[in-house]
C-alpha cells in the first residue's frame, strides 16, 4: 500500500513538474508587463510585448493612466533571450537594443544575485523635464548617455535590491529653451554605488555653463550641493539662466549660484 502511494506521489509530482515547464515555455512575454509596472511603482511598462518569456522583444514606455496609449521612452525594441536554468536557480540573459545600448548586455548569477557586463545607453535629455523644476522650465535638449563598469545587483532583506559598482551619466551639448548660448557645455555625473545608496558627483567636461558639485542618493531620496557660473566672457549672455537656477553667492571672489536639490 505503501509502495502504491509512493508511486501516485511520484506520478502526481511529475505530472505537476511537466505541466510547470509546459506553462513556463508558452508564457507570453505580455505577461511581463505587469510585473514591470508593480515593480517600478506603475511608472513604466513593457508596450507591444512579443514572443515569450524565454525569448521576445518590447519597448520601454510609461504605464498608461485610464484609456491612455503606452508612450514609447526610449527609441528601438528591447529583445531579450532567458535561459531555462532559471527554472534550476541559474539566471543566463542577454539583453539588446541596437538603437539604445552600446552592446548587448549580459545577466549572470543565481535567483538573488546578477552581475551585469559593462555597457552604455543613449537617453533622450528631453526627458529631463518630467523631473520637475527647474528642469521643466529650462527644456534641456541635448544627447545623454549612460554608461557603466561591471554591476553586481543583489536582493537585499527589505525586498529592495543592493548595487555596487561605478555608473556616469554623460550629458553632452546640452542647450535650453531659454538661452542663446548653445551649447551650453557638457557634463558628468558619476554615481558611485555601494549597496543601496551612490555618492554623486557633477563635473564639467568643457563649454560656457559650469557645474559643479556632489550629492547622495539613498533609499529613492536625492540631495545635492553644487554651484554654477558662467565662463570668462560668457556672464552677460548667461545671466537670465543663471538666475533662474538658484541663490547668487560670492565663492572665492567669483560669483556663482548656489545648487540645491533635495527630495
Amino acid at each position: 500500500m505503501m509502495r502504491g502511494l509512493g508511486r501516485v506521489l511520484m506520478w502526481t509530482a511529475v505530472a505537476l513538474l511537466s505541466a510547470l515547464v509546459t506553462v513556463s515555455i508558452f508564457l507570453p512575454a505580455a505577461w511581463l508587463a505587469p510585473l514591470l509596472e508593480s515593480r517600478t511603482g506603475g511608472r513604466l511598462t513593457l508596450g507591444d510585448a512579443q514572443g515569450s518569456l524565454w525569448h521576445g522583444s518590447a519597448f520601454i514606455g510609461a504605464a498608461p493612466s485610464g484609456r491612455d496609449a503606452v508612450t514609447a521612452l526610449l527609441p528601438g525594441r528591447f529583445a531579450w533571450r532567458l535561459s531555462p536554468l532559471v527554472l534550476l536557480g541559474r539566471v543566463e540573459a542577454t539583453l539588446e537594443n541596437a538603437q539604445v545600448l552600446s552592446t548587448a548586455v549580459s545577466i549572470r548569477g543565481s535567483w538573488s544575485a546578477w552581475n551585469v557586463s559593462p555597457a552604455s545607453m543613449v537617453l533622450p535629455a528631453e526627458r529631463l523635464a518630467a523631473l520637475g523644476a527647474p528642469l521643466n522650465t529650462l527644456q534641456p535638449s541635448g544627447k545623454m548617455q549612460l554608461g557603466w563598469q561591471p554591476l553586481t545587483v543583489a536582493r537585499n532583506t527589505g525586498g529592495g535590491v543592493d548595487v555596487n559598482g561605478v555608473m556616469t551619466l554623460d550629458l553632452l551639448a546640452m542647450a535650453s529653451r531659454l538661452s542663446p548660448v548653445k551649447p551650453l557645455g557638457s557634463y558628468r555625473l558619476r554615481f558611485d554605488w555601494q549597496g543601496r545608496q551612490a555618492g554623486l558627483t557633477l563635473s564639467t567636461l568643457g563649454g560656457a555653463m559650469l557645474l559643479n558639485g556632489s550629492g547622495k542618493l539613498q533609499d529613492g531620496h536625492f540631495q545635492f550641493s553644487g554651484s554654477a557660473e558662467a565662463a570668462a566672457g560668457q556672464e552677460e549672455k548667461l545671466a537670465t539662466l543663471l538666475s533662474l537656477l538658484g541663490q547668487r553667492r560670492q565663492v572665492n571672489g567669483r560669483n556663482v549660484i548656489g545648487l540645491e536639490f533635495k527630495s
